[in-house]
């Protein structure tokens, strides 16, 4: 196997072939991947076409795709939170933002496997600040995850990276890379809707990234999906009052 693509909901991808070693990001189904090496027990490390971040899965979480579906093939983003489909006649629920690749008009087959989906699709638009919000509050109250790209689990960086997603903006996976994303933005008071705080640890290392909601709320991902206030110093709980991430800087993205 060469090519292939998540034929699960959700696939963990791991830093070492090992299912208790740390999650470090996921693939989500209809994403493709192209195998680097591999293991043993039924691991292999992957480099993920969408994002280009590096991996260890297990075999049965994947399904090998041509060349030619791997680099050309279409594919759609489910719109629903949770969408089901059909995967070789049995049904499966897929997260919001599945990867619907080579399926036209509903019907699929990646080689011998076919698949069936009548669920919502995403139709692309440029981003504006009300579609940010509302497609940023379908992710409200996901647990947070290290290493999560899903409504069934995420972390920060995760979570940015898929609302961006549905609009065009592709971004790295990590906070510390999407960082160097986007224009700056000079003071809070000049911040819109969708615009990305980012925040800092004591040593000045990137560590947290959140989508603004306007100049006094964000929305991001600390324990779950939530939205607290935000000032110049940084984010302040809602619940508690105490401040609890460093504001470091501000950048726009469109």
């Amino acid at each position: 196997m060469v090519y292939a693509v998540c034929c699960v909901p959700v696939s963990p991808l791991r830093s070492e072939p090992a299912h208790r070693s740390e999650q470090v990001s996921q693939l989500l189904f209809g994403e493709r991947c192209k195998v680097l090496e591999t293991g043993r027990d039924g691991w292999v490390r992957i480099v993920t076409l969408y994002d280009g971040y590096e991996g260890w899965c297990t075999l049965p979480q994947l399904t090998e795709i041509d060349m030619d579906d791997y680099l050309h093939a279409h594919a759609d983003l489910s719109a629903e939170w949770a969408a089901e489909l059909t995967y070789n006649g049995h049904p499966m629920h897929i997260p919001l933002g599945s990867s619907l690749t080579a399926v036209h008009n509903g019907r699929g087959a990646w080689r011998r496997n076919e698949l069936r989906y009548s669920g919502q699709v995403w139709v692309s638009h440029a981003p504006e600040p009300k579609a940010i919000r509302h497609q940023a509050f379908l992710y409200l109250n996901t647990p947070y995850l290290w290493g999560g790209r899903s409504v069934f689990g995420i972390d920060c960086s995760g979570f940015t990276q898929g609302v961006f997603r549905f609009f065009g903006i592709d971004l790295p996976r990590d906070s510390s890379q999407q960082v160097s994303r986007g224009e700056t933005v000079g003071f809070l008071q000049q911040a819109h809707t969708g615009d990305l705080a980012f925040f800092d640890n004591e040593e000045g290392r990137i560590v947290h990234v959140g989508i603004l909601l306007g100049e006094h709320e964000i929305i991001h991902a600390s324990g779950k999906v939530r939205v607290d206030r935000i000032d110049s110093q940084g984010i302040v709980n809602g619940e508690t009052g105490q401040r609890t991430h460093q504001l470091r800087i501000i950048k726009r993205l469109f």
